[in-house]
């Protein structure tokens, strides 16, 4: 009688426990959740009572201020985190990291801040980087008081060469009426740490500007907080370098160089912009289909804690890198304590001095604050909850990025699983399927030309994928013949540059606990002597298991071999048939490294070797990135190949990893006007790999089972309502676009 008692015991003390588990993940969620409007002002009228600090105006046109740049939430340590969350205890006080440029001093300096706590904030104290580096006042991000200062200076060499612009372009920079010229800045901002030297490439300012570059480009020092003595250092023009714009002037009336001469700009050409043109065979006088949700949402939000099917989770979008998750579990269990992406590049090549400078690190552009408004019915399904994000970045107040984030519901239009099982006789036993239906929690970033979709998706079956989207403009150069080694032409005088996408996210698993392990596996061919025919052998694969003890051994540089699978689980659970409960990363990449290790500006994006590292969770190694590496590649201030060189012991073990996707992206005819998302998606999964004991999608009840009956007849069985009939959203479409202060 004790046992079956015991068992009952067990059944009726279940619900409570994960009920409890339930309201300790929602109850820690607002850990996670990003500074509100309040908050961010609060913080910064702290900071502004503070007189020794002499904080002013961002938007203040001087360069020698002291100003706030950045301000976003601090995450608490992970072990306090976890009091809460696993439990009910009482949540760590809210801070904030404020990022603090110093200019108007003898040493000017960018300093860190951890203020709190929130929401009446009373104390601030200096934030440091691993290992104590200092951040160079060079290396700061360009912030809009800068680049209207560049536009002067601009104004200045325009107006130096403008009859030069108008005869070999028709355009000009000013007094242009619709014939203006625009820039683009190339990063990073020099070849050595210490330096801010811009190469800045002029374009015709129409719709779609970045594919229209004029063959003229200068490189602008302005690295003296005194505008006034800033210096053009050299000048590109038609494949031709000079010293100054007098230079190219003097020589241009001469006659003694190559002059341009770019075709009469046509009004009519549509080359770079998106109004439809071409045959169409596709009905446009009837909508194609639309997501719909017959009965209503089948997810769960409270403030940034989600639900569904089995999943929760907490979410924030970082100004800085963008869109991370929190707290990830299954049926109660975490999974993931975070899913955060960390880092964009795009290396380029190129013949002219802007495309062979290339190098772009997104989070010094504020990758995470470019999160415009979604649109309905395009962005997202008209049926999508959008949620308004805020934002503190260049600015003297919260920015609000109306519908920046959507969370929704869609079928992929294909089954979860199905099968046909068939009686070989023209009919059949049975056939049984279940929709596929996921959870996806989307931001994108503009970063200038580039767009991205950032997908966290959600799958019934345990399975979570992350997935980056490429669209937008390509950044093209001018076009020259040497220019053909490195991209494509894509108009007649407009070359598409060769370039590597990479990204890079941490992942810091917690299998069934915080003490997991990893390993590899591959297969090995072996012999085996047939035991039902002693004179032959059997060639056939077997498993073959490595395990990986130390951190550089889980290091998998780019070129090597990849293993085919790579497994976390925890070595002290087990599922119900004695395997170790487990997740594995699956890849959808063809990243590669974009250059050679120790070359300059890749000691900024040392993360960039690895398609995969495996580190020990360190509360001081939350980033593999800074905002800093853009404009200081050389030197930077958080260094990936830190996190492994101490190479140490990760067996049973909080362990992280680090994640590298890409693509290579030579730009082609069918790039103009615009990347096209198709072929251009990459990213990974997150796979249960024996964590359950069978497939857990068996609890959704939208499996459909169908067998004959006893007459031949189709018996239909089903755990949900049946659907009859159509609709479609009765709100228009709608669409601001605009981004403000509050």
């Amino acid at each position: 009688m004790r046992f079956p008692g015991f068992l009952l015991f067990t059944s009726l003390i279940l619900p409570a426990a994960s009920s409890r588990s339930r309201e300790w993940a929602q109850h820690g969620a607002s850990m996670f959740a990003d500074l509100t409007p309040h908050e961010m002002r609060s913080v910064r009228d702290y900071l502004h009572s503070r007189s020794e600090l002499g904080l002013i105006s961002a938007r203040d046109k001087s360069l020698k201020k002291n100003s706030i740049l950045l301000m976003e939430l601090h995450l608490p340590r992970k072990h306090e985190a976890l009091r809460a969350l696993d439990r009910g205890q009482a949540k760590p006080p809210r801070q904030a990291r404020v990022v603090v440029q110093f200019a108007n001093q003898a040493q000017p300096n960018v300093t860190e801040y951890i203020i709190g706590p929130l929401p009446f904030p009373t104390s601030h104290k200096v934030k440091t980087f691993k290992g104590g580096r200092p951040v160079r006042f060079e290396s700061r991000p360009i912030t809009s008081v800068e680049y209207e200062h560049i536009v002067t200076i601009l104004e200045g060499v325009t107006t130096k060469a403008r009859k030069i612009l108008e005869e070999s372009t028709g355009f000009t920079f000013t007094d242009c009426a619709d014939r203006c010229l625009t820039f683009s800045d190339i990063a990073p901002r020099g070849l050595a740490p210490g330096e801010r030297r811009t190469w800045i490439m002029l374009q015709k300012f129409v719709e779609g500007y970045f594919i229209h570059p004029v063959g003229f480009e200068v490189l602008v020092n302005h690295r003296d907080l005194d505008p006034e003595k800033w210096t053009v250092e050299k000048v590109w023009y038609n494949e031709q370098y000079f010293d100054s714009v007098e230079e190219l002037v003097e020589k241009y009336e001469k006659g003694t160089i190559n002059k341009l001469k770019l075709q009469e700009h046509d009004e009519q050409d549509l080359y770079s912009t998106y109004i439809p043109r071409g045959h169409s065979n596709t009905r446009t006088d009837i909508h194609g289909p639309k997501l719909v949700e017959p009965q209503g949402k089948r997810y769960n939000m409270d403030g940034n804690f989600v639900e569904y099917a089995g999943w929760s989770f907490a979410y924030r979008v970082r100004s800085s890198a963008g869109l991370q998750i929190f707290d990830l579990r299954f049926n109660g269990e975490r999974i993931a304590y975070e899913i955060s992406l960390q880092e964009a590049i795009a290396f380029y090549s190129g013949d002219t001095p802007a495309a062979m400078q290339t190098k772009y690190i997104d989070a010094g552009w504020a990758m995470g604050a470019s999160d415009y408004e979604l649109a309905p019915g395009i962005d997202c399904p008209e049926i999508a909850t959008f949620v308004d994000l805020y934002h503190y970045y260049d600015t003297d107040k919260p920015v609000r990025y109306k519908n920046a984030l959507c969370i929704f519901e869609m079928t992929t239009g294909m089954p979860l699983r199905r099968h046909f099982n068939s009686n070989f006789q023209g009919g059949y036993n049975f056939y049984g399927g279940l929709e596929n239906h996921v959870l996806v929690i989307r931001t994108t970033s503009t970063v200038y030309n580039y767009d991205y979709i950032w997908d966290f998706i959600f799958y019934q079956n345990g399975v979570m994928e992350s997935r980056v989207s490429a669209t937008g403009y390509i950044h093209a150069t001018f076009f020259t013949e040497n220019g053909l080694h490195y991209g494509a032409k894509v108009y007649s005088y407009v070359l598409g540059n060769l370039h590597t996408h990479l990204i890079h996210y941490k992942v810091d698993l917690d299998i069934a606990g915080r003490d997991n392990s990893f390993e590899s596996i591959d297969l090995k061919y072996v012999n085996v002597t047939n035991p039902w025919s002693p004179g032959h052998t059997i060639r056939q694969s077997k498993l073959h298991k490595t395990q990986h003890e130390t951190e550089r051994s889980a290091a998998f540089r780019f070129g090597k071999k990849f293993p085919r699978y790579v497994h976390f689980y925890n070595p002290s659970e087990r599922n119900k048939w004695g395997h170790h409960k487990g997740y594995r990363i699956q890849y959808n990449s063809h990243g590669h490294s974009v250059l050679p290790r120790g070359w300059r500006e890749e000691n900024g994006i040392t993360w960039s070797r690895y398609s995969l590292a495996v580190t020990r969770h360190k509360d001081s190694e939350l980033t593999s990135s800074s905002i800093y590496t853009q404009n200081d590649p050389w030197e930077p201030v958080v260094s990936f190949e830190d996190y492994i060189r101490n190479n140490e012991n990760i067996v049973n073990q909080d362990l992280v990893a680090w994640v590298t996707v890409g693509f290579l992206h030579v730009p082609h005819s069918e790039d103009i006007p615009n990347t096209a998302t198709p072929g251009n998606a990459v990213g990974f999964f997150l796979r249960p790999f024996n964590f359950f004991n069978e497939d857990p999608s068996l609890s959704s009840r939208s499996t459909v089972i169908v067998r004959p009956d006893k007459e031949g007849y189709p018996k239909v069985q089903r755990w949900t309502p049946e659907v009859v009939g159509h609709c479609v959203s009765d709100k228009p479409f709608f669409y601001n676009g605009t981004y403000a202060g509050v």
